[in-house]
């Protein structure tokens, strides 16, 4: 726009007529925003002059546009233009008229808002600051001129408060003399600018601050309202500056104690002020809130039921549950009627208190996982006993916060198998509670309870109430079984109810849903006929997501009436034409959510594999339908996913009037690009060919054949997997002509011959291979020798791709194998003696074809006994004197193999061998574990006689000197104490007090490898003894503490509940296991002890060195006590016993620094890493963080900071009050990380791990991000704002946050 029509406007904006003056802003405002537009120095003049000038105008709307205009204007005139702008409005809030006041503080704040650039902000701080501190600190000015400059500066400091460093000091000052103010509105407004400043002061200001309103709490005659201001300025401090506040709980806390505890009767305010201020400790402190944690627990379970205005007759238990709901209501309303004879509702204030207890105790929940068994003992009944409270916002935070006792009790036992809870055993140490268990201890209380609030007039009390036993069966999902006949009443009344709501509903419907599908069916047949009539009838309910989730609720009813064929017990017939009724008329609705539409597809597929056999009449109606949602593309997939739960049916349900269109229609859906609806396909043409193959015609097969031909490759190996048994299946129907077969020789098998090839082919898909192979030979007629020329030529190495991966030359003899099996004993005899010859061949030319050879017999042998073939373990031993570690490798592995075959005979030989064979022991160590990790899973036992033998041979290499030869060693032990546990753990638990290192290690790795996620008879064997190979954690061998949190990390992982009573012992010894030890330094540790041990003799070291490990065992002995402190010893024990972990190594010109305590810190990590998925409620999150995560985070090796960003990730979802305490500490090196750059000549590896570690980072800080809270940190804003200017970190960080 020209000038000339921007004069207009701004001549239009200063007439009188106040439309025009209305037309004209507006035009402008419009102006502004355009991106293009620019104003030279004249035209800045005028603009900020006719906008401030327009503040004033009298009519309110303009007034208000111009307010708008400042936004735009502030971003396009110069930065003297927008100070003077700021120095203008501040004169008119001071000093201006009062109408013009509150325009003039919008205007300020809208520049505030606005301003971003750094340089612009100083320059307007500069002036507006001290302004702000005079309206603030000048006695002649009155309170609303006060109270708009405390709401300016808020702002201000919230946005600007570190540049403002220099002011800091006055700035505190000003705020905390207006503390005393007599005006409440400027003390509150005062409380949130210090919390405002609180986030950018230093350390020494926030304590000057803290001791200044903790010496105004602790005057004596101090005025309630000024108490009750600084509690608030406590709390509001704690919520500004998290973990920073800690050094200042000492002070603070026994004070808000004591005034919790002392206060008047009548002052709820002060009670609910510091129990407000207490949650904010234990949420942003509590790390430092430990010690207190006890006391507030006990204070917040007082005042949880702290009601003296009231008395409630009706709250103690009565045994008659029969009770009436009007006698209830008499006696309820008799009991109100006398207490508001002496003290009205309005006048009671004490709510106020019990909702702030509520919400203290959730966080104390929330914030120590770790006392979980504590607050089952002593909160957990008294919050049972609160579900009656008559205030109903009051009893809202008590179902809250006993749903968060119910979500960390799922948390922290998240994984774990149920051993036999309520055995209480112990290891030498106190005893152990699971919360699992005592939750079930209280269910019978909880029902009673809730089935109380069931009867309840109000919706909002029955919404909470459904929502707490909801989140109980999520936790314990066989926990109602009997309590199921009190609670109908309760969903029946939910749901008949004409008063109840929607949410009601859906409350009552999830609740129904997860209690019917997590119980035996045996327990709601009683109950069948009050529990559907409402549940059918919500199925016509008009709001969609009622219907909806009635429909699921239908779908579980189904499987509970009818939970078997038979149907033995119970009578199912009266309930089925109700419920399909109810369903068809939701299934042929068109005009419905699509969300309805999938929930009565799924649900009528359910129907008809359940009821089939009696709606014989119905199917020719129903079944169409079905099939016409197979051709919605919006429907498809669930209608394909419902036709296979009926062709899964038992009952073999009449599809012969839809059978052919339905298998054209999924032939069709194999072409189609939704891999969903691919995978749903080829499960349900599985499904329906296994049950109609006779009804479907060798045509269809071949169409089907050909599709399949296109799904066999290694890009997608659970689709390729699908695709090969849905060929067996064609295969393998008795139906199928001689034409499937070459279909399948023709399409299927070269795909198949490809796919061999892949060095990605592993489980499921290759399972499926080995059986399309099988197949071939058993159903297709195909010639046994032309496969099995295939297959070996597909391990040739070719020109173009060159050798073949070790992975397919594997696959090809598992397929081997199996193909000789199903090809009978001739063709098998033929095709090992056709091996055995290639192994003849001394040629070194054939290696490939040796080693495919030698793998072969391997994978033959362990499915069926060689001893007919004469001396083939001769043969095979003697590829052990190959120059390829392949082939020596193989041969191992085909010996080990062969022995599984015939125990009795080749078993003895590899003993034998390995006392005798003293160059081939590593080798043939491998051959014994290929036997006893077989017998293992396979459940088989050995000989007592071959037991001694191994374990002998086994125990005598526990020292040597090769790491893998342990390894091999340590593995075979494991696996024989599955096998032999009763011989084997007392003979490990004697060797960990061996004097070799390495005989320490071996056992203690050869316990991680007995211990496996299925239960096992070693269990019950090895619990008393855990903690004599644990406890070598503090061994003073390097690769003994390693082997041990190996072990402990495997047991968190697959039998947490063994381990859980030594974790107060272990967890400090694993936490110290992650400290980066470095040389000793006697500057930092020793001082004078250093120097005068540098001067004796090395025998007095040693001497020192032995009493240093017995005060250990001291420390460790009493370093799991909170109340327990040391300083300064653990730096010198690791010092000590760590020193030697980094080293350096002079290489000539160059010096190379070797870190030898890697590894074990790695282990460390991770080992914590798996203990917070298992034991969450024993390890205490606040001690971790810092310094021990911190630590691993700063540090320079990428194999430590991807675990630690690991856990960083699952302790922000997990437990985020304690990750929010420190997070300002954390950003600093997850910031370091995600700008790190590699040197210009770095290699690709370099590059690719530097990448990967920014994308962890990155990940823990999306998951910092989703945190609710993390923008009170203005590091970590900061870090938020940087990531999103970077467009190479905010593309990465888009994909992280959305996958």
């Amino acid at each position: 726009m020209t000038n000339l029509q921007m004069t207009g406007i701004l001549e239009k904006m200063t007439g009188k007529d106040k439309d025009y003056r209305y037309m004209a802003t507006s035009d402008l405002l419009n102006e502004l925003n355009k991106e293009g537009f620019k104003a030279d120095a004249d035209l800045e003049i005028k603009l900020s002059n006719i906008v401030l000038q327009q503040l004033d105008d009298a009519a309110g709307d303009v007034s208000g546009l111009a307010v708008k205009c400042l936004a735009p204007l502030v971003k396009k005139v110069s930065e003297a233009r927008v100070v003077e702008m700021t120095n203008k409005l501040c004169e008119k809030l001071l000093h201006g008229k009062d109408q013009h006041r509150d325009i003039a503080s919008i205007a300020l704040k809208t520049i505030v808002s606005e301003v971003t650039a750094i340089s612009l902000a100083q320059s307007i701080l500069v002036t507006l600051s001290p302004q702000l501190i005079k309206g603030i600190t000048s006695p002649g000015l009155n309170t609303e001129i006060k109270c708009e400059c405390l709401d300016i500066l808020c702002d201000v400091l919230h946005k600007f408060g570190n540049l403002v460093a220099d002011d800091h000091e006055v700035l505190l000052n000003a705020l905390l003399s207006q503390l005393n103010s007599n005006q409440a509105t400027i003390r509150k407004k005062t409380v949130s600018c210090i919390a405002s400043l609180a986030s950018s002061l230093s350390d020494d200001l926030l304590g000057k601050a803290t001791v200044e309103v903790v010496r105004k709490l602790r005057s004596k005659g101090a005025k309630p309202e000024m108490i009750r201001t600084n509690i608030q300025m406590i709390g509001s401090l704690s919520r500004a500056v998290g973990y920073r506040f800690g050094p200042h709980l000492g002070d603070t806390v026994p004070v808000l104690i004591n005034y919790c505890t002392s206060a008047s009767e009548n002052d709820e305010e002060l009670r609910e002020y510091s129990l407000q201020a207490l949650e904010s400790f234990l949420l942003r402190c509590p790390r430092d809130i430990y010690s207190y944690c006890h006391e507030i627990l006990h204070l917040t379970l007082e005042y949880l039921s702290y009601d003296p205005n009231f008395t409630d007759n009706m709250e103690e238990d009565t045994d008659d549950e029969s009770l009436e709901e009007e006698e209830e209501e008499y006696v309820l309303k008799n009991a109100y009627l006398e207490s508001a004879n002496e003290y009205t509702d309005d006048e009671d204030a004490s709510w106020k208190v019990r909702r702030a207890a509520a919400k203290c105790l959730a966080a104390l929940i929330v914030s120590r996982p770790e006392v979980l068994a504590n607050l089952y003992e002593e909160a957990c009944p008294q919050l049972i006993d609160r579900f009656k409270e008559r205030e109903e916002n009051v009893k809202m935070d008590v179902f809250n916060t006993f749903i968060e006792l119910l979500r960390q009790t799922g948390n922290v036992t998240k994984g774990q198998i149920d051993m036999d809870e309520s055995r209480q055993v112990s290891v030498s140490v106190k005893k152990i509670n699971f919360p699992r268990w005592l939750l079930k201890q209280e269910v019978p209380k909880i029902v009673k309870s809730i089935n109380r609030q069931l009867r309840e007039k109000s919706i909002k009390t029955k919404v909470g109430a459904f929502s707490v036993l909801k989140e109980l069966v999520v936790v314990l999902p066989d926990c109602l079984a009997e309590h199921i006949g009190s609670l109908i009443p309760g969903i029946e009344k939910a749901l008949n109810d004409k008063s109840s709501t929607s949410n009601l509903k859906i409350e009552a419907l999830i609740f129904t849903r997860l209690v019917l599908a997590s119980h035996s069916p045996s327990v709601f047949h009683l109950y069948i006929k009050a529990l559907s009539s409402p549940v059918l009838f919500a199925v016509g309910e008009r709001y969609y997501k009622v219907t909806a989730e009635a429909l699921r609720v239908c779908g579980e009813l189904v499987r509970v009436v009818r939970p078997n064929i038979q149907g033995v017990g119970f009578d199912f017939r009266p309930y089925v034409h109700p419920i399909y009724n109810a369903i068809m008329s939701r299934l042929t609705n068109q005009d419905q959510d699509q969300e309805v539409k999938e929930c009565a597809i799924s649900c009528m597929g359910l129907v008809i594999s359940t009821f089939g056999d009696n709606l014989k009449a119905e199917l020719p109606v129903c079944l169409p339908v079905l099939v016409d949602r197979m051709g919605n593309e919006i429907t498809r997939l669930t209608a394909v996913k419902a036709f296979a739960v009926i062709a899964a049916s038992p009952l073999l349900i009449d599809l012969s009037c839809v059978l052919e269109n339905v298998i054209a229609e999924l032939t069709a859906f194999l072409r189609k690009a939704n891999r969903a609806l691919r995978q749903a396909t080829l499960g349900t043409l599985n499904s329906l060919i296994v049950a109609y193959g006779d009804q479907i015609g060798s045509s269809a097969y071949e169409v089907i054949i050909v599709e399949l031909s296109t799904l066999i490759s290694d890009s997608d190996l659970h689709m390729a997997a699908l695709a090969l048994e849905l060929c067996c299946t064609l295969m393998a129907d008795r139906k199928s002509s001689p034409n499937v077969g070459l279909a399948v020789r023709n399409k299927v098998l070269p795909q198949a011959l490809t796919l061999i090839k892949s060095p990605l082919l592993q489980g499921q898909a290759l399972l499926a291979l080995r059986n399309f192979f099988a197949a071939l030979v058993h159903f297709a007629n195909t010639s046994f020798d032309t496969l099995l020329d295939s297959l070996l030529s597909r391990a040739k190495p070719s020109p173009q791709s060159g050798g073949v991966a070790k992975q397919a030359l594997h696959s090809i003899a598992q397929c081997v194998a199996v193909l000789c099996l199903a090809a009978g004993d001739k063709k098998c005899s033929s095709t090992v003696d056709m091996l055995t010859d290639i192994l003849k061949d001394d040629s070194s030319t054939n290696s490939a074809k040796q080693h495919l050879a030698l793998l072969c017999l391997g994978e033959i042998g362990r499915r069926k006994d060689l001893s007919m073939h004469a001396n083939i373990e001769t043969i095979i031993i003697e590829s052990f004197q190959s120059p390829f570690e392949e082939i020596k490798s193989a041969a191992s592995y085909a010996l080990g193999n062969i022995a599984v075959g015939n125990l009795s005979k080749y078993l003895p030989f590899i003993l034998d061998q390995i006392d005798n064979q003293q160059k081939k022991q590593y080798l043939l160590l491998h051959s014994l574990k290929e036997v006893i990790v077989r017998q293992s899973v396979d459940k088989a036992e050995f000989q007592d006689s071959s037991v001694e033998k191994i374990l002998k041979l086994l125990f005598n290499h526990c020292e040597s000197d090769e790491e893998g030869v342990r390894n091999v060693v340590a593995e075979c032990l494991g696996k024989i104490a599955l096998i032999e546990p009763a011989k084997l753990v007392p003979a490990l638990k004697v060797r960990t007090t061996s004097s070799a290192a390495f005989t320490r290690a071996t056992v203690v790795i050869a316990v991680k490898y007995s211990i496996v996620e299925r239960p096992e008879k070693i269990d019950e064997i090895i619990y008393p003894e855990i903690s004599s190979f644990l406890m070598l954690i503090k061994d003073h061998d390097r690769h003994v503490r390693r082997a041990a949190v190996l072990a402990l990390s495997t047991f968190a992982h697959n039998k947490p509940n063994l381990i859980k009573g030594l974790l107060p012992e272990l967890l400090p010894l694993l936490y110290d296991q992650t400290i980066v030890k470095i040389e000793m330094n006697s500057d930092q540790h020793f001082g004078r002890v250093a120097a005068v041990t540098a001067v004796i003799s090395h025998a007095m070291m040693w001497l020192l060195h032995r009493i240093t490990m017995q005060l250990l065992d001291l420390q460790m002995s009493l370093a799991h006590h909170p109340y327990y402190i040391l300083a300064g010893f653990s730096d010198f024990k690791s010092c000590l016993l760590q020193q030697e972990l980094i080293r350096t190594v002079d290489l000539g010109p160059f010096k190379h620094i070797v870190d030898d305590g890697l590894e074990l810190r790695k282990a460390a990590f991770e080992c914590v890493d798996t203990l917070l998925d298992g034991c969450l409620d024993q390890v205490n999150p606040s001690s971790f963080i810092v310094p021990y995560l911190k630590s691993g985070l700063d540090g320079h090796h990428y194999d430590v900071k991807m675990p630690c960003h690991l856990i960083l990730s699952k302790l922000a979802d997990k437990c985020p009050s304690a990750v929010l305490a420190v997070l300002d500490s954390l950003v600093e090196p997850l910031q370091k990380t995600v700008n790190f750059k590699p040197k210009l000549d770095a290699v690709k590896q370099e590059v690719d791990r530097n990448e990967d570690m920014i994308r962890s980072a990155l990940r823990a800080i999306a998951s910092l991000n989703r945190t609710s809270g993390g923008d009170c940190s203005l590091k970590f804003k900061n870090l938020m704002s940087e990531i999103s200017k970077s467009p190479t970190l905010w593309d990465k960080y888009y994909s992280i946050r959305n996958e």
